[in-house]
């Protein structure tokens, strides 16, 4: 159960993370100004941050295992209508449809994890079912600058699209549903909506996912228009940084198992962000050998307290209503998504990278300030 929701969300984190990796072939093919390319990467994120919940709320009531086969199918149908997209606003509508059918494996694959481990290994489990994100990153940062090189955006979202058929595939063969004797209520589900735990743990971690979309987002961009480094070689820095992203996210999970929080982690975790971001903004015009591995090691950490914050919401609402509260997390997720890189590449615009980078780095202390609540609570 765990591989296959694992490999099933890697497919479609491909999508999420490789998309970055193709903005410099994209702005060339679609003549794309820096603002453009903010609203590019939101794109995916409009869909998804629209689609979250009622995913989350299917999953709940028909079962892991239909919803993420469904929405993968369709994911990799709107994937391949992006590739012959004839416009720039076709292409963001395409994305947004892929990444609302895409949501499907949030839920799905987190609440299947849910059903089949108990807490005591549970944030392993979730650690690991986490890494599908840097996983599909990892494969898309170094499949995808040679795809497009030989066949243009194209191929690249052909082979995109095909990944994401393949996990509908694995999904739909091997998870399956346990059984559990609760049994689901209207009146529980709406309680779990309203808990201001939960709405205080998705809105902090929403700020600590403005770091990570500011650094993974225009790691490309910024490396090959600053630093004159090829797409390829560019795209090196978000490869390294998707197995750093792996390993720190297990280890978290593993490290919230054995103290018996998820809080406590994730709490350290916004601050080592904040500090890794803010080298990240001070070496921004230094030398390109000390510069890439920052940002490398920033991508990484940046990506590192998803796990913690999708087990902590979990585990709010119970098993039964893990998907709903998944839903409302990943939705409260997906809005920082639409507007973070939009505000970054505004602040590129207006100001320096240096500025922008340094921005990034402060605004997860505000997600630290907004989580600390929760260790006492």
């Amino acid at each position: 159960m765990l591989a296959a929701g694992t490999f099933s969300t890697a497919s479609i984190s491909a999508l999420v993370i490789g998309l970055p990796v193709l903005v410099p072939t994209l702005r060339d093919e679609y003549t794309l100004s820096l603002g453009e390319i903010g609203v590019l990467l939101a794109s995916e994120w409009v869909g998804t941050t629209l689609a979250l919940l009622p995913w989350g709320l299917a999953a709940d009531r028909f079962g892991e295992r239909i919803v993420m086969t469904v929405g993968l199918t369709a994911s990799a149908g709107f994937i391949v209508g992006a590739a012959f997209a004839e416009s720039f606003g076709a292409l963001l509508a395409l994305l947004a449809l892929a990444g609302a059918a895409g949501a499907s494996v949030n839920s799905s694959s987190g609440r299947a994890v849910m059903q089949w481990f108990d807490a005591s290994e549970r944030g392993l489990a979730l650690g690991v079912r986490q890494t599908a994100i840097p996983i599909g990153g990892f494969v898309g940062a170094l499949a995808l600058p040679p795809i497009a090189a030989s066949g243009g955006s194209e191929a690249a979202f052909l082979f995109l699209a095909a990944l994401c058929a393949l996990g509908a595939l694995v999904g739909g063969l091997v998870l399956r549903e346990r059984k559990h004797e609760e049994e689901l209520e209207v009146a529980s589900l709406l309680s779990t909506l309203r808990d201001r735990k939960l709405w205080r743990l998705s809105l902090g971690s929403g700020l600590y996912l403005y770091a990570q979309l500011a650094v993974l987002g225009f790691a490309v961009v910024f490396l090959h228009d600053e630093h004159g480094l090829s797409e390829s070689r560019a795209a090196l820095a978000v490869a390294a940084s998707q197995v750093v992203a792996m390993g720190l996210r297990i280890g978290v999970g593993r490290w919230s198992d054995v103290v018996g929080s998820r809080i406590g982690p994730l709490l350290r975790v916004g601050v080592a962000i904040s500090v890794v971001v803010a080298a990240t903004a001070a070496l921004a015009s230094g030398p390109v050998w000390l510069l890439v591995p920052t940002i490398a090691l920033a991508g990484g950490l940046s990506m590192a307290w998803n796990g913690l914050s999708f087990t902590s919401a979990a585990e709010l609402a119970g098993r039964v209503r893990s998907g709903a509260a998944i839903g409302l997390q990943q939705t409260v997720l997906g809005a920082a998504g639409i507007v973070s890189p939009i505000i970054f590449a505004a602040l590129v615009s207006a100001t320096t990278w240096h500025a922008a980078f340094a921005v990034a780095a402060v605004v997860p202390l505000a997600g630290v300030l907004i989580l600390r609540p929760l260790r006492q609570g």
